[in-house]
């Protein structure tokens, strides 16, 4: 048990598990779109693999995640390891691959946005200003970052032209993520400064859980406004809604790291297998 134990929190901690989400969420748009690529979901999962080490790196070094340290440095030649080698997968795909490299024109804000939610933009004294630490902002930067690169910066490498359908993906995809990041932040309520004024922080816990009902119910309706409406897709956004509003509705600041980390962020993993199945049913 404590060497499966040792493999699961490596599986999450060292950020394999968000890359698999990120490449779920990705490879999504894609067969939502009727697109067959595997290059740009393999790149957003290196990417997320390069970028989270980072910043997980960055933070422990600001003495920001005190309850992950230890684990890290125990672990430090294996994250490098895994790092070098999604930095090896990115550079085949830069370099080997015939990638459009034009695409990541539209993956920097995006990039930028992910990068300093973490690292201060600038620093105003002693205080560092970046996106986690605007009120209220926090929330919004990750979901619209996370929409971008699994919505446009996708489509794009695929020169496929941005029609109303793209945009009403990328409005879906940021209700979608905004539902499921709340009980990330109803999880770190009590730890979280006052200052940010979290979603839980501002509205309360119940609020906010009725609040990101309401999101995913506006997501499940944006289903049925898209060009390429089936019943299998409605049918599948709607029960993704229904296991998001589960895991919404049963979070608590009592709850495990392994429950967010974990848990909700395997729900673009089950999105995405809940699409092929349906799709080879047709």
């Amino acid at each position: 048990m404590q060497v499966l134990k040792k493999i699961v929190d490596f599986y999450i901690f060292s950020n394999i598990h968000v890359a698999l989400a990120g490449f779920s969420i990705t490879k999504i748009t894609l067969i939502n779109f009727g697109i067959s690529n595997n290059l740009t979901p393999f790149f957003v999962a290196f990417s997320i693999l390069l970028s989270y080490n980072f910043i997980r790196y960055y933070e422990i070094k600001k003495n920001r995640l005190i309850w992950f340290e230890s684990w890290f440095f125990k672990n430090t030649i294996k994250i490098v390891v895994l790092t070098i080698l999604a930095a090896l997968g990115l550079g085949y795909i830069l370099v080997i691959t015939d990638f459009n490299l034009k695409s990541l024109a539209i993956l920097f804000p995006f990039a930028f946005m992910t990068l300093f939610y973490a690292v201060p933009l600038f620093k105003i004294g002693k205080t560092e200003i970046s996106f986690r630490n605007f009120p209220v902002i926090k929330i919004f930067s990750i979901a619209i970052a996370w929409a971008g690169i699994s919505v446009f910066f996708p489509l794009d490498e695929e020169n496929y032209q941005f029609t109303l359908a793209v945009y009403l993906e990328f409005f879906q995809r940021i209700l979608f993520l905004l539902a499921i990041i709340i009980p990330f932040d109803i999880r770190d309520v009590n730890v979280d400064l006052k200052s940010l004024k979290t979603l839980p922080q501002i509205l309360g816990i119940t609020n906010s859980k009725i609040l990101g009902t309401l999101l995913l119910f506006g997501f499940v309706l944006l289903e049925i406004f898209k060009e390429n409406f089936t019943y299998s897709g409605l049918l599948i956004v709607m029960i993704v809604s229904f296991i998001s509003g589960l895991f919404l509705w049963f979070s608590s600041t009592e709850r495990s790291r392994y429950y967010t980390s974990f848990w909700v962020e395997s729900i673009p993993i089950i999105w995405l297998g809940l699409l092929v199945y349906f799709n080879n049913l047709n």
